[in-house]
């Protein structure tokens, strides 16, 4: 299933690359690629099995009191189980009337893309109900459903206008939350999608929004997410903080598009004669994700497309994730970025944006401000006796109105990006951390969603110079939202949602030394396999080594058996012609030799290319093959100081002249058997001493075991169970 990951969920609210052949998985740069059907058969994600006539599909809400997803769809609410989204779902049908939808129809809609109630806003209202709102065809609409496992909706009952709430297109972007009975909005408020404001309504407080059609303060804004945030221990103190992107104000600017973060204080009440309900504290800042190029210039991600706020021990500095990307066409590139409200904090108590005319360059204010500062909280700490914004001096609202802006940026930490990706045939679109404590301390685990409808999971890893490593540990193709408690990933898109666990631990192999260089903080060796990790396992039983990746210190007396468990198969050439010996590292950091032991002969020789031999990262090509080139090639990966077989592949090269003689045979069943006749005696004794090893070895069948193998060009005889041929093989028993 493919399509745009739309959403990613922890239950605070997420694709992947392997090795080889194991498993059905495929090793891209180094790590685990998961295909959507390989992932339905590890058991370890469920599609929501319903049809519905309904798309665009969108994780709203996660309601842990009573265990429950609430996904918002084409008129349709859908309330889910978090264990298992296929359980007993209740599914609440909300379409608009048809004379709405032929209103819808006249002015010009598309029919299934907007002309239908697109659900865009689920906010919990009480402990047993929801506030629910709907596109409505061009018409939003909003009502109250009963929460819990058998929601009721009262739609006749209770509806009611979803203006200021939710936008009309259900192409434009919107975001809200309910604090304290007012619900917050960032949205699109009229028809034409012109009109962009962040909006209070409900509750008892004044109806507020940011001044109408003043691209100061807003810019065709694009509102990615919103979040509460204490100031300190004072509540009058608290922020709302929204994060969008929207168009620069100034025709010609560069960059085009720029990502902001703004906030408002919660008790704002608006001016008395200037900004009357309207924010008179609001101010915004621009964010930078930006890498320093070799020239001194930089490349920057400048359009926001999600924000994650990983909460701390102190609520009052959460740690803020931004995915971003390049604007244009020029070529694709994203990259998450992390933000310090330390940092966030500074640039709002820091000079305000200034401008003198339309003809002069933004400046840094220098005059006086006036007091209370502009965008300070009334009843605050810094204003005890003013109670609330329309006490505050006309000078300082006069003041609001024309400097909403703040003039320096808020840059990433350290300055630089977490994760980037360039000159690729995707883009981040989604993102959603989890904390995970591994055996030697805790790691926070990055799930990114993409436009081909992937998730990477990446963990990023501290290095003792002060800088760090980027680990991509896997990609899973399904098409975003994750609970710790149920260690659930739940992945949401226009086409579907997908319910994920967060590990696939046995997909890193069957040897310790797999699982440690593996570095998933989910995973450890158990002493048999490598399993889930869990802090109460017994210290003795488990090895984890997730910032070194150790498996010499880690796995002491389980890697005298990593070589002797290596497959071993012969492969056949024909002389002149070329072959390609496979071998694939799981890891990027693993440094791959190839090495030559010939017929009669102790010594082995490292390959290496030249015009005849060419080493890749999937293998060896060997072009115009001649008689000494037979022999046992062994592949090994070095990495952490620690070396293990990968592949034993014994080459052998038929003579060109018995080849050209064969008889030319038709297809049929044992159409491999004709291979043999070309073989000289001392092949065919060599195979027949294979044989009589394996008939006289485990009593196993021989069906089971012996199999000739036709794969990309060349012949294999494999000796393995058929289980693991190799991916994308046929097989003929012999």
């Amino acid at each position: 299933m493919r399509g745009l990951v739309d959403c990613i969920v922890l239950p605070k609210a997420l694709t992947f690359q392997g090795e080889g052949s194991k498993k059905g998985l495929t090793v891209i740069n180094g790590y685990i690629c998961v295909a959507h059907t390989e992932l339905r058969s590890t058991g370890t994600a469920h599609h929501f099995a319903y049809l519905l006539n309904t798309s665009d599909y969108r994780i709203l809400r996660m309601d842990e009191d009573h265990d429950r997803m609430y996904v918002g769809s084409k008129d349709h609410i859908l309330s889910l189980d978090l264990h298992d989204i296929n359980k007993e779902p209740h599914i609440i049908h909300w379409p608009v009337s048809e004379r709405r939808r032929m209103e819808c129809l006249v002015s010009g809609k598309d029919a299934n893309e907007e002309c239908a109630n697109f659900i865009r806003l689920v906010e919990p209202w009480n402990r047993t109900q929801l506030y629910i709102c709907g596109t409505g065809a061009y018409n939003p609409v909003c009502t109250f459903v009963n929460r819990g496992r058998k929601p009721q909706v009262r739609f006749k009952d209770l509806m009611e206008s979803g203006k200021g709430k939710c936008s009309y297109d259900p192409n434009l972007n919107s975001v809200s939350t309910l604090i304290n009975g007012e619900l917050y909005a960032g949205v699109y408020v009229d028809f034409m999608g012109t009109d962009s404001a962040i909006f209070r309504t409900l509750g008892t407080k004044t109806a507020m929004r940011t001044d109408q059609y003043n691209s100061r303060w807003l810019n065709d804004p694009t509102f990615i997410h919103v979040h509460l945030i204490p100031d300190s221990a004072e509540r009058n103190d608290d922020k709302l903080y929204f994060f969008f992107r929207e168009k620069s104000s100034e025709m010609g600017q560069s960059p085009v598009t720029q990502s902001r973060i703004g906030r408002i204080c919660l008790n704002d009440d608006g001016g008395h004669c200037c900004l009357v309900n309207k924010w008179s504290t609001f101010l915004k800042a621009r964010l930078i994700c930006s890498v320093p190029g070799a020239d001194g210039m930089e490349t920057h991600f400048d359009e926001l497309r999600d924000v994650y706020i990983q909460p701390t021990q102190d609520t009052k500095n959460p740690v803020i994730y931004g995915v971003f990307s390049v604007s244009g066409s020029v070529f694709k590139g994203s990259a998450v970025c992390v933000y310090s409200m330390a940092d966030i904090r500074m640039v709002f108590n820091g000079p305000f944006a200034h401008k003198e005319g339309p003809n002069y360059q933004w400046v840094a204010y220098s005059g006086k401000i006036p007091y209370p500062r502009p965008g300070t909280c009334p009843g605050g700490t810094f204003t005890p006796n003013m109670k609330s914004t329309k006490d505050y001096p006309d000078e300082v609202i006069n003041f609001m109105r024309n400097h909403p802006a703040m003039y320096n940026a808020v840059y990433p930490v350290h300055k630089r990006p977490l994760v980037v990706r360039t000159n690729v045939d995707y883009e981040f679109t989604t993102i959603t951390v989890d904390q995970v404590t591994a055996a030697d301390g805790n790691y926070e685990v990055l799930f990114l969603g993409t436009d081909k409808g992937t998730v990477q999971k990446v963990i990023v890893l501290p290095r003792d110079d002060l800088q760090t490593e980027e680990l991509v540990l896997e990609e899973v193709e399904v098409f975003k939202v994750s609970f710790q408690t149920s260690q659930q990933l739940y992945v949401s898109s226009a086409t579907g949602l997908t319910q994920l666990a967060l590990h696939r631990c046995d997909v890193y192999g069957e040897a310790c030394a797999d699982c440690c260089l593996a570095r998933d903080p989910y995973c450890a060796w158990d002493g048999k396999s490598c399993s889930r990790y869990s802090a109460s396992q017994k210290r003795r039983s488990r090895r984890q080594d997730v910032k070194y990746g150790n498996p010499i210190r880690q796995c002491r007396g389980f890697n005298s058996n990593t070589n002797k468990n290596t497959l071993e198969m012969v492969q056949y050439g024909v002389e002149g012609s070329s072959t390609f010996l496979e071998c694939q590292a799981r890891s990027p950091h693993a440094l791959l030799k190839w090495h030559l032991q010939r017929d009669n002969s102790d010594r082995r020789k490292e390959m290496r290319s030249d015009g005849r031999i060419l080493k890749t990262e999937q293998g060896l090509l060997l072009r115009s093959l001649q008689p000494s080139d037979s022999g046992m090639y062994q592949c090994t990966a070095t990495e952490k100081n620690f070396k293990h077989t990968l592949v034993k592949l014994q080459l052998v090269v038929l003579s060109s002249r018995a080849v050209n003689n064969v008889t030319q045979w038709t297809p049929s069943t044992g159409q491999y058997k004709d291979l043999l006749t070309i073989l000289s005696q001392p092949e065919m004794s060599l195979i027949n001493q294979y044989c009589q090893d394996y008939w006289q070895g485990d009593g196993i069948s021989v069906v089971s075991l012996l199999a000739l193998t036709r794969c990309r060009g060349s012949f294999y005889f494999w000796n393995a169970p058929v289980t693991q041929l190799p991916h994308g093989c046929t097989r003929t028993w012999t």
